[in-house]
């Protein structure tokens, strides 16, 4: 007889974030991570005292994976449109991480002005207050419209209360930001 797989914490947290990521929060539960991890509920609950604190493991994972979603590749795009586009683009195509990201009671609650404080948008605000010719508060003020614009189209889609249109999107978004510019420069 082969020896039993020892289940993991991380073994756990990834599966939860899987389960999230297929089903939606509001089904994760021991059973849930069990059936996705081949195990009774008994290993999945030695790892962690609650299901909350599986659940928190699951949003750290859901937090980089998002990251990593999000920023852009291609150098010579504008970064500014490129990440509002993959930002909105993460809303169409990972409506239930979205929604455990940014839409629940727990989680979602984090003030806009964390975000903006995050280090690793430096190197966005950098390139953005060059490329406009302005100053890191001008910079971050721009980015905090952008966002919210941004954020608002990829919640409508994670909540199917539009359809995706990604020309459609883009021009939005360009319309936001090539506003902004102009705006700025009085025009």
């Amino acid at each position: 007889m082969p020896p039993k797989v020892k289940v993991t914490k991380t073994m756990v947290a990834e599966a939860s974030f899987e389960v999230i990521r297929a089903s939606g929060h509001e089904n994760l539960n021991a059973r849930t991570i069990a059936e996705h991890l081949g195990c009774s509920t008994q290993p999945v609950l030695y790892s962690f005292k609650t299901v909350d604190d599986i659940r928190e493991a699951a949003y750290e994972i859901a937090d980089r994976y998002h990251t990593r979603f999000i920023m852009p590749e291609d150098t010579n795009e504008n970064p500014m449109l490129a990440l509002g586009l993959n930002y909105v683009r993460f809303g169409q195509e990972e409506k239930n991480l979205f929604r455990f990201l940014f839409q629940t009671d727990k989680f979602g609650g984090k003030d806009v002005t964390v975000l903006m404080s995050d280090p690793g948008l430096s190197e966005i605000m950098g390139i953005m207050a060059a490329g406009l010719e302005t100053d890191i508060e001008q910079a971050r003020e721009m980015f905090l419209t952008f966002f919210c614009v941004a954020h608002g189209m990829a919640s409508l889609l994670a909540n199917n209360s539009m359809e995706y249109d990604e020309k459609q999107c883009k021009k939005m978004l360009e319309n936001v930001f090539f506003g902004m510019i102009a705006a700025r420069k009085g025009n």
